[in-house]
């Protein structure tokens, strides 16, 4: 096996497509070393677009659009970290109230 999967152009997925329509779909599927999920995937996109739906589509993402996605993570981790401190002294505030006042309740000598 190779670590590389193999990258098929529009017409020779149209061709697997043909073979395996016309014959038996694990074999060919066998035979380019595809699964047959890969397989029927390809037909449900040939079936909507047509040759033109079995291109390879990159997904561009927008500059602008992953400077934000970064810059709402970072802020989302801020919050988290802001959130855990609260809670935190929260938490050691009660602490601090129920010590000063067992304290306060406890007879003077």
């Amino acid at each position: 096996m190779s670590k590389h999967p193999k990258i098929y152009s529009a017409e020779e997925k149209s061709a697997i497509l043909q073979e395996g329509i016309a014959g038996n779909v694990t074999q060919t599927c066998r035979k380019y070393g595809i699964s047959p999920t890969t397989y029927y995937h390809w037909r449900d996109k040939f079936d909507v677009g047509g040759i033109d739906g079995l291109k390879a589509q990159k997904s561009v993402i927008n500059p602008e659009l992953h400077r934000l996605q970064k810059e709402n993570e970072r802020l989302k981790r801020l919050l988290a970290e802001k959130e855990l401190i609260i809670s935190v002294k929260g938490e050691l505030l009660k602490k601090t109230s129920i010590r000063m006042n067992s304290v306060v309740r406890s007879p003077a000598q």
